[in-house]
Order: structure tokens, then C-alpha cells, then sequence
């Protein structure tokens, strides 16, 4: 089994890479829009920037758990709305438009219980009865657009919640669930390649039969990282949930792509918990240059603003083009007696 280092030749090229998106990015605001750029990297985008960050690199860390051990959960955008959806309800049931912080707590807990609950049904489905992962993770979010927003309409009589309460900040002005995530990172990235858990969990997306032949159940492995990866993606759509402070079921809903922007940042960080994280902080940022541009009074066209994370992920998808998928991912194992 191959070992992985902080300093990779490979994660530093993933370095050189954004620091080359950052360079040009920063050469265009200059230029392009005349603007120095120290009036844009303010403490406020930089806090702002982390907590839009944290529900990517979440679900990045489920998603490329469960691809590393041979299944492709694409549902993560889906799973993401039923974890948002699910924290801004419990927490109006709870506690009506005042949800107390313990009640918010509480309901990004049920959040994820619920998520948990989804993804073993969905795990049945893609492990026991071999159902095609690409058609079963669409159709959780196809699921999970229709269903949130008209249980929405359903509990407050609009696709969108009243207000609800947003999660206190700690040290630095900055998000708990912010430290969390560093937290979540650093102990994927030990568990992965540092125990013989991960082994077996990188075995099963590589060599499934070499890892059956040691006697390690293939199909249980791949069972507790889908289980995870759906996990991760409803804990991050509750933590969206909790920094926004309402549910918004208009249009694709408040997770509005970012459970497609966390499988590329996954790509992207070359299925390393630290590069996926790098990557999110990366489209986080970008995602925020919109609120920035208007805090500092640059004026620039909003949909123009708004499309940089997604040309981002081209140029990340068209420029970073060495990411090696597990040999396994989408096969079925069957195993041996």
C-alpha cells in the first residue's frame, strides 16, 4: 500500500495550482475592475470565506471516503438539502422563530441521525441489490428537491422558513463548526492513511478481492463509508443551515450546487482529506467575492460575480487532469465464500 505525506509532489502541484487561480483571480480584480486588492482580503472575507467553506469540505471528506472504498455517492447535493431542511424544521419545532443555541445543537444532531437513517436505505441499494450509483445518487437529489421545499410550504406555508437563529461565533469572530472542520480534516487524513482501518477502506476501492482474501468483509467496508459519506453531507447542510439562520427553498435551495462544487473539490485535492479542504476553502472564497464586492462598494454585474466558483471548477477540471480514480469505483463485489 502506497503511503501518502503532507508534502507530496502531488499536493504540491494541488498548491501551485490554486495559488495560480488565486494569482489570476487577483490579477483580474486589479485590472480588469481597478480595485487594490488588500480592500477585498478583509478579516470579514476571510471569516466569511472559512464558514462558507466548512459544509464543502464536509461533504467533500464523506464523499471521497465512501469513493475511496469503490462507491460513488453523487447524492451529496441531496442528502446536503435533507440535512438543511431537516435542522431548520426540528429547530422550528422545537423552538418556533426564537430557537435557543441547545435546540440549534440539537437539530443539526437530528439532521445528521436522519441523513444516517437515509443512507443505510441508500447503501442497501447501491451494495446489496447493485442498483447503478450514478442513477441512485440522482435520484436522492431529484428526492430531496421536491420534497424539502413542499414540506416547506407544508410547515410555514412558503418554500422558505421565517427566521430561525444562526450559530454563535467563538474566538476570532469565527464559526465553532469552522474548528470543527479542521478537526474533521486532520482526523480523516490520520485515519485514512496512518491506521489499518483506512487500508482496508483504500483496498476495497483498489484491489476488493486482495482485501477479501485477508479475510476483511468488502461489502461492510463499503457499507460504513457510504454511511459516512451521507452523514457528512446532511451534517454539512445543517451547518449551512446554521450559519445562514433560515431555510431557502427557492430554486435549487439554499445548498444551490455545493454538494456537486464538494465531489470536485474531492477531484480536486486528489482524494486527500487536506487538498479536498484546500479546494473548498478555494470555492468558498470564491462564492464570497460577491458579498465582498458589495461591502466595499465595488460595482460589478452580481451573475457575472456569481459564476467564479463554477469557472473555477473548469479550470480545475480542465487544467488538473492527474487525478486517479480507485480502479473499482461503481463495481459491485461479490463476496467470495
Amino acid at each position: 500500500m502506497r503511503t501518502t505525506t503532507l508534502l507530496s509532489p502531488k499536493r504540491l502541484r494541488l498548491v501551485g495550482l490554486a495559488a495560480v487561480i488565486l494569482v489570476a483571480l487577483g490579477a483580474f480584480v486589479s485590472i480588469v475592475l481597478d480595485v487594490q486588492v488588500e480592500r477585498l482580503i478583509t478579516r470579514g472575507f476571510v471569516t466569511r470565506s472559512l464558514e462558507m467553506a466548512t459544509p464543502i469540505a464536509l461533504a467533500a471528506i464523506g464523499g471521497l471516503y465512501a469513493e475511496k472504498s469503490g462507491v460513488f455517492n453523487i447524492g451529496l447535493e441531496g442528502f446536503m438539502i435533507f440535512g438543511a431542511f431537516t435542522a431548520a424544521a426540528t429547530m422550528f419545532m422545537l423552538g418556533g422563530t426564537s430557537p435557543t443555541q441547545g435546540q440549534l445543537w440539537l437539530a443539526m444532531g437530528v439532521a445528521t441521525l436522519i441523513s444516517i437513517i437515509l443512507t443505510l436505505g441508500f447503501a442497501v441499494l447501491l451494495i446489496r441489490y447493485k442498483a447503478d450509483q450514478i442513477v441512485a445518487g440522482l435520484a436522492i437529489w431529484f428526492i430531496a428537491l421536491g420534497f424539502a421545499p413542499f414540506t416547506a410550504a407544508t410547515i410555514w406555508g412558503s418554500r422558505s422558513s421565517p427566521g430561525l437563529t444562526s450559530i454563535n461565533n467563538l474566538a476570532f469572530g469565527q464559526s465553532p463548526m469552522v474548528f470543527f472542520t479542521v478537526i474533521v480534516v486532520a482526523a480523516a487524513w490520520v485515519f485514512l492513511y496512518r491506521t489499518r482501518y483506512g487500508y482496508w477502506i483504500q483496498a476495497a476501492g483498489e484491489n476488493p478481492k486482495a482485501l477479501d482474501t485477508a479475510g476483511v468483509d468488502v461489502n461492510r467496508v463499503r457499507y460504513a463509508t457510504v454511511i459516512f459519506s451521507g452523514a457528512m453531507a446532511g451534517l454539512a447542510g445543517a451547518v449551512l443551515l446554521a450559519h445562514a439562520g433560515n431555510w431557502v427553498g427557492t430554486g435549487d435551495t439554499m445548498v444551490d450546487g455545493r454538494g456537486w462544487i464538494a465531489i470536485v473539490a474531492y477531484l480536486f485535492g486528489n482524494y486527500n482529506p487536506i487538498g479536498a479542504a484546500a479546494a473548498a476553502l478555494l470555492f468558498g472564497a470564491l462564492d464570497m467575492l460577491n458579498v465582498q464586492f458589495q461591502t466595499v462598494g465595488i460595482e460589478a454585474s452580481a451573475r457575472l460575480v456569481n459564476l467564479l466558483p463554477y469557472v473555477a471548477v473548469i479550470i480545475v477540471l480542465t487544467v488538473w487532469g492527474k487525478t486517479r480514480m480507485p480502479s473499482k469505483v461503481g463495481e459491485a463485489y461479490e463476496t467470495e465464500e
